[in-house]
Order: structure tokens, then C-alpha cells, then sequence
């Protein structure tokens, strides 16, 4: 009772500082790197309840993040939708195409998995760049208009879009919470680790690992559709591998298969490649082995080995007190013994 108390005082502190956040910093800068940084988030929880909670790593999800993107652009500005209807059918279609490519992919199982979705991830990448007349191509696509204004709320400002997209965040979140600690949830990490067990068990391994792959999708593509609507001018690059490369290094070091490991990788290396812009050619050389050696050495992440290392020490203190418990019962069964012994003689 007493870690529930406090994961909801460091929960409601946490929240507390988001929500101050743009009164306590006006640099417009900050406030637009913490906007890019939650919706960096938000595609990274997509990725985690893929492979950090079902076990299968994909390599496709900055296709999707870009499919989101676009569809959104391409929705408003050459078809002429309203805003907010088309930032739902964006998610919806990502969502839909993320089925059709799941029914196949699904198929395959480990690395076979990785290479046929990063090939999928690739390709997603060949059709923005050369469909010139629908995506721009390396030109790009201009004029996405910014979140329509919903009643008296209006998000034409960064402030405003920086709680727009924290809203989006704490609702991904709040999802992710509830799916985790749900039978559903439970039965994603049945699967993660041993699908042949839960097949034994009675379940439909593929539906569920299915449901989880959409699902996954749908929160890639709406981080994407909040990206086109923020930066309202899209490129082919946030398809390319990179992207998904730097998905993986936030959900890595923050802690894969952890509620906490995207926001607290995603923060830490945005702060750190802010502070390193200067070695920005060298991006790779530097990020590549050092998450390398965090792999080998910290595999569980941040997040991971600080709960693994709260759960060892509570493991400790209960062993100790146990320990302490049985003592204490053997010091008074020999105290009792001899009692009896000093009466006997």
C-alpha cells in the first residue's frame, strides 16, 4: 500500500511539472523541444506494446509514424477535409494498412519478423520520396494547417499545442497503464515470453498478437498526425531508418517493456542531443556504441534496472526479516526447552 502512495505522489509530481512546464520556462525553444519530445513519446509507446510487452521487435513504425503524417496532410490540404476529421481517419487508415501488413508479417516469428518489417519500413519510405505528385517527394509537403479550434479552445499557439499534445500523451499513457495491468495485457506477456506455452494454455497467439501490432500502429500513427500538425511541413526523411532508430535507442535506454521507459528515454536523449548539437555529424559513431554497451551491460534499461533493483532490495529486506522472524522463533523454543530441562532436573 505504502509503494502505491508513492508511485501516485511521484505520479501526481510528475504531472504537476508537465502542466507548469511553459510558465516555468519561456524560452519558446524548450517549449517546442518538450512538444516534439512528448509526441517522440507517444510513437515509442506504440513500439513498446509491440516489443516490449508481445516480444516482437518492428522495424516499420517510423512508416507508419510517416503514413500518419502524410495522410493527414494529404487529407487537409489536397482533399479538403476538416481538421480534426482528418486527424482521426489518418489513424484509423495507418490502422488499417498496419492490419493488412501485420496478417503477413505475423507469420514470421524473431529475426525473420525484424527483417520483413524493416523491408516494409523501407519501402514505405521509396513511395513518400518518389511520389512526387502525391507526397512532394524530397521537395516535401507544405501548408498543413494547424489542430482546429474546438469551441472556445483554440491551439494556434505553441502553448496551446504544447497541452494539446500532452493531453494526447496522458491518454496514450493512461491506455498503456490500463492494458498492461489487464487480463489483455497479461496475455501479451504470456506470449512475450513463451508463445509455445500460451498456445498450450488455449490462446489465440496470432489474434492477439495482431490486436497488439494495430494497436501499436494506431499510436505511432497518431504521434504522427500530431508531428504534421506541430511542424506542418513533412519530409521523406522521418520515414527513413534513422527514425525508427531512434525509436529504438529511447525505448532502449529508457527501459523496454516498462510504463516508464519512453518518457524517460525519449527525455534524456533529446536533452543529451541538444547539449551535443555540435557533434551532430558524429550522431551515430557516439549513440551506436554506447548503446551497444548499455545493451551488454544494462539491458533493461533506466526504467528496468531501477525497478529490478527496487524489487532485489525488497526481496532482501523480506528475506532479512524472515530471517529475523526464524531466529527470534528458535531463540524461544530453546529458551523453552531449557526451562523444561531446569524443571526436569
Amino acid at each position: 500500500m505504502a509503494a502505491f502512495e508513492k508511485r501516485r505522489l511521484w505520479l501526481a509530481v510528475l504531472a504537476a511539472l508537465a502542466l507548469a512546464f511553459p510558465l516555468l520556462v519561456t524560452n519558446g525553444y524548450y517549449l517546442h523541444m518538450m512538444t516534439i519530445s512528448f509526441i517522440w513519446m507517444i510513437a515509442v509507446y506504440g513500439l513498446n506494446l509491440f516489443a516490449g510487452y508481445t516480444g516482437y521487435l518492428s522495424l516499420a513504425h517510423a512508416g507508419f509514424f510517416a503514413i500518419g503524417a502524410y495522410t493527414l496532410g494529404i487529407l487537409t490540404v489536397k482533399v479538403g477535409l476538416p481538421f480534426w476529421g482528418a486527424f482521426v481517419l489518418s489513424a484509423i487508415f495507418t490502422s488499417l494498412l498496419g492490419l493488412v501488413i501485420g496478417l503477413v508479417a505475423l507469420r514470421t516469428k524473431e529475426h525473420f519478423f525484424a527483417i520483413y518489417t524493416l523491408c516494409v519500413g523501407y519501402i514505405i519510405y521509396l513511395v513518400i520520396d518518389k511520389w512526387d505528385s502525391l507526397t512532394g517527394g524530397v521537395r516535401g509537403f507544405i501548408g498543413i494547417p494547424a489542430p482546429a479550434d474546438i469551441g472556445p479552445l483554440s491551439f494556434q499557439t505553441p502553448v496551446a499545442q504544447y497541452y494539446l499534445v500532452l493531453f494526447f500523451l496522458c491518454a496514450v499513457m493512461f491506455v498503456m497503464y490500463r492494458l498492461v495491468y489487464s487480463l489483455t495485457g497479461r496475455t501479451y506477456i504470456a506470449i512475450r515470453n513463451s508463445e509455445e506455452l500460451a498456445l498450450t494454455l488455449g490462446i489465440s497467439t496470432m489474434k492477439n498478437k495482431l490486436a497488439s501490432f494495430v494497436l501499436s500502429v494506431f499510436f505511432t500513427a497518431l504521434a504522427g498526425a500530431l508531428y504534421a500538425s506541430f511542424i506542418r511541413f513533412l519530409g521523406p526523411d522521418i520515414a527513413y531508418v534513422t527514425v525508427m532508430f531512434d525509436f529504438l535507442t529511447y525505448l532502449l535506454v529508457g527501459g523496454i517493456g516498462t510504463l516508464a521507459g519512453p518518457v524517460v528515454g525519449t527525455l534524456l536523449i533529446t536533452f543529451l542531443s541538444q547539449q551535443l548539437q555540435f557533434l551532430q555529424d558524429y550522431r551515430m559513431l557516439i549513440f551506436g556504441p554506447v548503446l551497444t554497451l548499455l545493451i551488454i551491460f544494462y539491458p533493461h534499461g533506466i526504467a528496468g534496472g531501477f525497478i529490478r533493483l527496487s524489487a532485489k532490495r525488497k526481496e532482501t529486506r523480506r528475506l532479512q526479516e524472515e530471517a529475523k522472524q526464524t531466529a527470534a522463533e528458535l531463540a524461544v523454543s530453546r529458551q523453552g526447552r531449557s526451562e523444561r530441562h531446569v524443571e526436569e532436573g
